[in-house]
């Protein structure tokens, strides 16, 4: 009897347990559904600040392009990364590139940066950084529209002595008490341009995602 109820109490035990397991699985995936809709849903705002609807009708978050491992050290991307293009009605009209710069007071600062096919910057957003509140932190958009500096201007239409923070002679503000910040942003836009102009035209003659329809929104 002993015996037997031990075995009943382990099967029991064992049903219980895979139960549980089953359960958990499906509160996981179901989670986990919702934790990649949410950053997708993100990605895509970050894309759309700097490329707005009105300019493109491909989905820029699955119209990409791999960075080649020849610029991932330019790019300061330890892992790679994806190019979103831009289109309208199936032509080209802006790169959107990731890129980190490792200089920054308290370490890796994070960027998404939009150039216009001709070169031209469309936009720069911080997407990740550890700044100090304050200070540093005035390279996000929430907290400074000093980021916003950077629209319009290109290689072409600035004197490489232009690129640097006014302390240093250059064209852009720097923040009391935090020049490292942008002086790190600014060399790496620099550097984000530069590859651009290296590889636009691999870029641009890829033929669009076949699954980067018009709609240019997440679906669910």
């Amino acid at each position: 009897m002993i015996i037997k109820s031990i075995f009943s109490n382990s099967i029991a035990l064992a049903l219980f347990a895979l139960a549980t397991a089953l359960v958990l699985s499906s509160v996981d995936n179901l989670t986990r559904d919702k934790i990649d809709y949410a950053e997708r849903m993100a990605a895509q705002r970050a894309l759309l600040e700097i490329v707005p609807p009105e300019r493109h009708n491909n989905n820029l978050l699955l119209d990409t392009q791999p960075v080649p491992e020849a610029f991932w050290s330019v790019l300061g991307l330890n892992k790679g990364g994806n190019v979103h293009i831009a289109r309208y009605n199936g032509q080209p009209i802006a790169a959107i590139i990731p890129t980190v710069t490792p200089d920054g007071y308290s370490g890796d600062i994070a960027m998404i940066i939009g150039v216009n096919s001709e070169g031209s910057i469309a936009g720069v957003r911080v997407v990740q950084h550890k700044e100090t509140p304050g200070l540093g932190d005035k390279i996000d958009l929430k907290k400074n529209s000093w980021i916003l500096d950077f629209n319009g201007k290109s290689l072409s239409n600035m004197a490489s002595s232009e690129w640097a923070v006014k302390k240093d002679g250059g064209q852009f503000d720097q923040f009391t008490g935090a020049t490292i910040t942008p002086r790190a942003v600014i060399n790496q836009v620099v550097a984000t341009l530069v590859y651009f102009n290296q590889d636009s035209e691999r870029l641009f003659t890829q033929p669009q995602a076949k699954d980067a329809d018009n709609s240019g929104q997440v679906k669910k």
